[in-house]
């Protein structure tokens, strides 16, 4: 032992005292999913935005990660594990068990010219379980291609050659036991127990190729419940290729014993696939001459309101934005729309004022934009034209145009000409869709893939209906229920798996929605139907949002019943109805970064809040993570505790470069318990309204003049 603290103890020395410029080697991402060795962590992290998918494949394991750079210190990652595990005899193996974790590592100390970098960090720190670590590490750069790391782990990362915790106060380590119910955060396992030294190295031969070497802290020792790996070595070995931009592939030698691949695929949330954009370059400001500026009124004889609206209409079109109101006095036009193409509505707004330029009589010195969605007009940003006129090609014209407009709430439907925008009322499409949920009793997955058509009758710009029917490829399995974990709930969730199984279409939702402005910063939505896979009934929702203002307040109530596992139109099968809802605090901290609080009565009928912080980038990536805690009993409620997940969502444009308001998201769950468990319905409010509100707008009001 005292060899091996000898080396780490080396390694750190080197590491600290080792005059070397900060972080310049390229970062390879570990077997756990954020930046590492081969298992071991490294204290260096990813730039900022940076979001990372690694698949790790050796013989008795299969593992996914999700990774992403939260913040410049913050980073996190949520990993899926298929792994042999040892049974409760220590001896026999359970093949292919399926284990959730989650990570996070915080940066405590920049690298500098003389200091390294440290980070503290856990892994699998939301469960007691089976790859629970906590760290402390340190990594400096030595040159431009040479990274030397070492540290010190407990938990699984203290199992090999283990010393008494230098934390005299968490000496001892609870056992872990495979009765506790998942999901539970084990603050007594945290940095508790027996510690032991890692360490290693990594260096980039070229721009494509690597080597990695560690010394690792996990014994993977042969006991009940632990993972199957024979260790004959302490040393780890790999080499990383790089064959293109935000691609890594690793083969590695785990233990002497093992050989593994993993491949990584990386991309920037601040720096998008399509650069700032491919989209069509917008019209230029028609600038007025001074005694065109000058007049006081216009001539409506030989400009008719008519006209006006029919050319400004044309030129929106050309936009991808629909006209639906006008109203023109001498020296003000006010604009309602809906902005179909652009993902910012800063965007939009910067494309519906140039176009206003060219129709606009030379009197009208005012312009009133309303973006709309859903039939409801959700904020009024006033223009003057004169400053369009002066800003368009000066420098510093993004800040100095947001200082010089004027958000407030969006004005009465009195005065507008409505406008016939041409749409038509009845819509459809087909389209193949892929899930994958962890919602089954036993805690398996459940996958699932097909076809689905959708399709929508618009009977008033508010009023809608929708609906879905949806032919599964995959999900063919005609399981019969297995035993009910949680006897004292009903089974709200953990038998999602069972609808829709029997090979034949099904109708996945069928609702009308009405959405309405019933007061000054008032917002609601009345759905009625098949809201949902499981679910149908009516649910309601008003929000409070002011325009100028960082926070909201909602309130949503839903009476609803559950739908038979068939998904046809009965409710027989389960005879469950229940009275459920929510009052919603939602707050923007700046910066993309977004809150939500919500307290009230789940599907179970049990009560309880959610907590959901997201990271919103300017390019339209988000990523965001939730915990729902209940009245529900850890033993009532079974493996999962609590309801908790992270959900990415990458819009269409990020990957495109094409303007485009379409995205696409994955939530990653533990097990989806019965407690804490939420109605799934399309169109809730605030993520309509706040996109064309101050604090959105200014996220992404750089791109005004584009």
């Amino acid at each position: 032992m005292r060899a091996k603290a000898f080396l780490a103890t080396t390694a750190l020395t080197t590491v600290i005292g080792h005059q070397a410029t900060a972080q310049t080697t390229d970062l390879n991402y570990g077997q756990y999913g954020l930046p590492g060795l081969v298992e071991m962590p490294i204290a260096q992290s990813a730039p900022e935005g940076e979001i990372a998918s690694t698949i790790v494949m050796r013989d008795g394991l299969f593992r996914l990660n999700f990774a992403g750079q939260l913040t410049d210190r913050l980073s996190g990652s949520a990993s899926y594990t298929v792994t042999d595990l040892y049974d409760s005899t220590g001896v026999g193996i359970d093949d292919g068990q399926f284990e959730r974790s989650f990570s996070l590592q915080y940066r405590l100390i920049n690298e500098s010219e003389y200091l390294p970098a440290v980070a503290i960090g856990m892994r699998d720190f939301l469960n007691p379980g089976r790859f629970q670590s906590e760290y402390l590490v340190a990594t400096k750069s030595i040159g431009d291609n040479l990274a030397v790391t070492a540290g010190l782990g407990w938990g699984a990362m203290g199992t090999h050659e283990g010393f008494d915790n230098p934390i005299s106060g968490r000496s001892t380590r609870p056992t872990f036991d495979e009765t506790t119910p998942e999901g539970q955060l084990a603050t007594d396992q945290w940095f508790a127990g027996d510690a032991a030294f890692f360490g290693g190295a990594s260096y980039q031969i070229n721009d494509k190729w690597g080597v990695t070497a560690e010394y690792s802290s996990i014994a993977y020792p042969q006991e009940a419940y632990a993972p199957v790996l024979d260790v004959n070595s302490s040393y780890n070995f790999g080499v990383t290729y790089r064959p293109a931009d935000g691609v890594q592939v690793a083969l590695a030698s785990l233990y002497g014993s093992e050989i593994s691949l993993s491949a990584s695929f990386v991309l920037n949330a601040n720096n998008r696939p399509g650069m700032s954009g491919i989209e069509g370059a917008p019209a230029p400001i028609k600038v007025r001459s001074a005694n065109v500026r000058a007049a006081q009124t216009w001539d409506r004889s030989t400009l008719p309101e008519a006209g006006l609206r029919a050319a400004l209409q044309a030129l929106l079109e050309i936009e991808g934005i629909r006209l639906t109101g006008l109203e023109v006095t001498d020296t003000t036009a006010r604009v309602r729309y809906v902005n179909t193409r652009y993902r910012s509505q800063a965007q939009a707004l910067g494309r519906v004022s140039r176009m206003m330029t060219q129709i606009m009589p030379g009197s009208v010195e005012t312009f009133i934009l309303e973006p709309e969605q859903r039939g409801i007009p959700l904020s009024a940003t006033t223009i003057q034209r004169s400053d369009l006129e002066a800003l368009e090609n000066r420098g510093g014209a993004s800040e100095a145009m947001f200082e010089r407009a004027q958000f407030s709430d969006a004005g009465s439907d009195a005065g507008l000409t409505a406008v016939d925008t041409g749409a038509p009322a009845f819509s459809w499409g087909i389209s193949p869709y892929f899930t994958l949920n962890s919602l089954s009793t036993d805690g398996s997955m459940s996958v699932d893939g097909g076809l689905k058509l959708s399709a929508r009758y618009q009977i008033t710009p508010q009023t809608v209906i929708s609906g879905a029917i949806v032919q599964s490829l995959l999900n063919n399995d005609g399981k019969d229920p297995v035993v009910d974990t949680t006897p004292d709930l009903q089974n709200v969730r953990t038998d999602g798996g069972y609808y829709g199984d029997d090979g034949v279409p099904v109708l996945q939702s069928l609702a009308i929605t009405h959405y309405g402005r019933p007061g000054t910063n008032l917002y609601s939505r009345v759905s009625a139907g098949y809201l949902e896979t499981m679910y149908g009934g009516v649910s309601t929702e008003l929000l409070w949002k002011p325009v100028e203002s960082s926070f909201g307040f909602g309130a949503e109530l839903n009476y609803v019943a559950q739908r038979d596992t068939d998904m046809g139109f009965g409710f027989d099968e389960y005879d469950y109805d229940v009275l459920t809802g929510h009052v919603s605090a939602y707050y923007d901290f700046g910066d993309g970064i977004h809150s939500q609080l919500d307290l009230g009565r789940y599907l179970a009928g049990d009560w309880g809040g959610r907590v959901t912080l997201a990271r919103e980038y300017d390019n339209g990536v988000q990523i965001s993570a939730y915990v729902s805690q209940t009245e529900v009993s850890y033993e009532d409620f079974g493996d999962g505790s609590y309801n908790k997940g992270v959900r990415i969502t990458i819009p269409q444009d990020f990957l495109t470069g094409q303007p485009s308001r379409k995205d696409y998201g994955t939530t990653l769950r533990t097990r989806s318990g019965d407690g804490g468990a939420m109605l799934n319905v399309d169109g809730r409010l605030y993520n309509i309204v706040r996109d064309a509100h101050h604090d959105d707008l200014n996220d992404t009001w750089g791109r005004f003049w584009r």
